[in-house]
């Protein structure tokens, strides 16, 4: 693969999956905003783009420096959707129900020293109210009737009947929910500061900043896999059939 400066994001992420840690490093958004060309996105999060092409030509050459991970692009959409399922909506769930609790006790412990941490309650709230109706509708829904697509594929069968009219409408919905999402996680960052610590904060404070530093990183990566994977290929096998 070529990289030039026009290369989208997405792409980038999808031949080289651990270029996404990079950009995850230097906030550069590949999953709501992966349609970006590479210079662009770099604009955007402030770096510069001729040493972020170089540092993503090293793990090029590199091949091993994935770790093992896996190409979602070979997969079959069965098996993404389980991955999505069990890593990233278990995850997901646990650590919404983890991170509520221990923003209040953070908050009674510092928010009136701390005014920001009122601000990170209220986006916090809102993403997490959006996330579980959202991750509801892909689990009971969405999914399934993907899933549906692939064994019509594979029997060669015609497509199951669609509820909705075609597969592209909850795709559709879903995508402008991630957006939605990403909007709220950047707010997130913007009101603590890009999670900096303060001075005087006690462990439960670094522990919730971290917490919602991986919470982050974790929903890029699930919302990559869902917009520059699942959709493409749910939409693919719709057509094809």
């Amino acid at each position: 693969m070529t990289i030039s400066s026009t290369t989208k994001v997405r792409d980038v992420a999808l031949e080289l999956p651990q270029s996404t840690r990079l950009f995850e490093k230097f906030k550069i958004d590949y999953c709501c905003g992966g349609d970006q060309p590479l210079e662009a996105a770099c604009s955007s999060a402030g770096v510069d783009f001729q040493s972020i092409l170089q540092m993503i030509e090293q793990i090029k050459d590199k091949p091993d420096s994935g770790n093992g991970e896996t190409d979602w692009q070979k997969a079959t959409v069965t098996v993404l959707i389980m991955h999505i399922l069990d890593k990233h909506h278990v995850f997901t769930k646990g650590e919404m129900a983890r991170l509520e609790p221990l923003a209040d006790k953070v908050i009674g412990a510092h928010g009136a020293n701390h005014s920001e941490l009122l601000a990170l309650r209220d986006v916090m709230r809102q993403l997490f109210e959006d996330l579980r109706p959202h991750m509801f509708k892909e689990e009971q829904i969405l999914f399934p009737f993907i899933i549906s697509l692939e064994k019509a594929h594979q029997e060669n069968r015609p497509a199951p009947f669609p509820p909705f009219g075609t597969v592209n409408n909850p795709i559709r919905m879903m995508l402008m929910e991630h957006d939605a999402a990403g909007d709220l996680l950047r707010e997130m960052r913007k009101v603590t500061s890009d999670y900096t610590v303060p001075a005087d904060a006690c462990i439960s404070f670094k522990t919730l900043y971290e917490a919602l530093e991986a919470f982050e990183q974790d929903l890029h990566q699930h919302i990559h896999l869902e917009n520059n994977v699942l959709f493409p290929k749910a939409l693919a096998l719709e057509t094809g059939l």
